[in-house]
């Protein structure tokens, strides 16, 4: 049995150039959707300007919308499109349970500490926390603690629906709000 591992045996692939892929203008994986949602997290000039608190109703602001791409995908372009979305959180406030309908998502938590509630338990979310999921996750997100939160949500295809569901996670209908 050999121990060569892959490295011993490629290389560094970081010292090989023309072999590294080049980035793509729009994520098509779920690990590059959530490098653009780190890295626009990282960006805070971008988008801390433009938080906003409102104790009556959450607020939240599209960050980014990349249309459907019409016709069949080539090279670069992302099919079904995505959105990017920014969401402010003041103690006490929360989405509700609820799905994203066909859409997939990347949730990053920014600034401050968020909860979420599945049917698998409770999760504390800090600055920096991602949550990847898929079209039908059902979940609940709201801030806990005593100082604002916010944060980013990557949808892709983009929002189309946001089903409401009861404690019994039957799906009733609701507005389409980003959570």
């Amino acid at each position: 049995m050999n121990s060569d591992s892959d490295l011993q045996i490629a290389g560094d692939i970081l010292e090989v150039q023309h072999l590294l892929q080049p980035a793509r203008e729009h994520p098509s994986t779920v690990a590059e959707f959530a490098g653009l949602a780190r890295s626009i997290a990282a960006d805070r000039a971008q988008w801390a300007p433009l938080v906003r608190y409102d104790t009556t109703t959450r607020w939240y602001h599209r960050l980014r919308t990349v249309p459907r791409t019409p016709g069949s995908p080539q090279a670069g372009q992302t099919p079904l499109g995505y959105e990017v979305w920014l969401l402010s959180w003041v103690p006490g406030q929360g989405s509700g349970r609820h799905d994203h309908g066909p859409s997939s998502g990347v949730l990053t938590v920014l600034d401050g500490q968020l909860t979420e509630r599945t049917e698998r338990g409770t999760r504390t979310l800090g600055s920096g926390a991602q949550r990847v999921f898929a079209p039908g996750y059902v979940h609940e997100v709201v801030n806990d603690s005593l100082e604002p939160a916010v944060s980013l949500h990557i949808y892709y295809p983009g929002l189309t629906e946001m089903p409401m569901h009861t404690a019994q996670c039957a799906p009733a209908a609701m507005d389409v709000v980003p959570a």
